[in-house]
């Protein structure tokens, strides 16, 4: 689980998070979301510690990530996968490699244990005999595929997705969709999805938090956003007076 409470962020002055308060559970997508400029990124960068918080606490399973040392947040980080919004794939780097990477850098195990892991998780996101292609070959759902084996590749506990439809497809989108939901069930992960993609979050969603100008409007079941009473938040469904008419229809 993930505790934020009362987080405030702010840049030149202007207060970018508002007091945020929301509990982050095992097992369940959690979807955050809100338009361009609401905060959601800035969050996201809170809580997996590239932001220092204003004020406010950040609780990893009971730990204050805040309050932690330097030695005792890197063992949190050690925990946490990241799919990035363009994969974040490095270009001089084959797709084993790239996928390797944390392996590398955080674990103990030896090359052959590097070498199963990478192979399993390769095959856990459908890229299985891609090993040796570089990310100039491979197609944006096969980068973000490529990205997500990555991010589970030291089984973490905590799995943050920025905008990981972002340029996809639709179809394509849906597959990325499909293998978090996948793996989040299977892992038991804490995942945190930022999104503006609302076929995503109806598709695989299980409670939704919504940002609105650095202020957390609506949180709840998914289930239950299309019935919530917060007009911030039905304008950002609803697009406006045209698809409010459509959906009344």
């Amino acid at each position: 689980m993930i505790r934020v409470e009362g987080l405030i962020k702010s840049f030149d002055g202007q207060e970018v998070l508002k007091r945020i308060n929301a509990t982050f559970e095992r097992g369940k997508c959690s979807m955050v979301l809100g338009a361009s400029g609401s905060g959601k990124t800035v969050l996201m960068k809170c809580m997996v510690g590239l932001y220092a918080p204003d004020r406010g606490r950040i609780y990893y399973d009971n730990q204050d990530f805040c309050a932690l040392s330097l030695l005792g947040k890197r063992r949190i980080r050690r925990k946490i996968g990241m799919l990035f919004q363009g994969a974040a794939l490095f270009d001089s780097m084959t797709l084993a490699e790239n996928v390797m990477l944390p392996l590398r850098l955080y674990s103990t195990m030896s090359s052959a244990e590097m070498k199963d892991r990478v192979d399993y998780c390769l095959e856990r996101v459908g890229l299985a005999g891609a090993h040796a292609k570089y990310p100039s070959q491979l197609s944006g759902g096969m980068k973000k595929r490529a990205g997500l084996a990555r991010a589970i590749v030291l089984n973490p506990s905590y799995l943050f997705c920025d905008e990981p439809n972002s340029g996809l497809d639709p179809q394509t989108a849906l597959v990325i969709d499909h293998l978090i939901k996948e793996l989040t069930e299977d892992f038991g992960t804490v995942t945190i999805i930022n999104t503006h993609d609302m076929n995503s979050v109806f598709e695989i969603g299980d409670v939704a938090y919504f940002l609105h100008k650095g202020v957390l409007a609506w949180q709840g079941p998914v289930s239950e956003i299309l019935t919530a009473d917060e007009p911030t938040l039905k304008d950002f469904i609803f697009a406006g007076t045209l698809m409010r008419r459509f959906i009344s229809q």
